[in-house]
């Protein structure tokens, strides 16, 4: 599980772009915070949850 992953996936609901960082720590954003309960979601679904 890389935390690269999480991020970007999260970034995208959110409707940012890119994310990076280290697979331990990693950080991206987003401009559409309505959508924070998608990039929630969007992270379980990079983990396969």
């Amino acid at each position: 599980l890389s935390a690269v992953t999480l991020v970007k996936a999260a970034a995208e609901a959110l409707g940012g772009k890119g994310g990076g960082g280290r697979p331990d720590l990693a950080q991206a954003g987003g401009n559409d915070i309505s959508q924070a309960d998608a990039a929630i979601k969007a992270a379980e679904a990079a983990m396969g949850a």
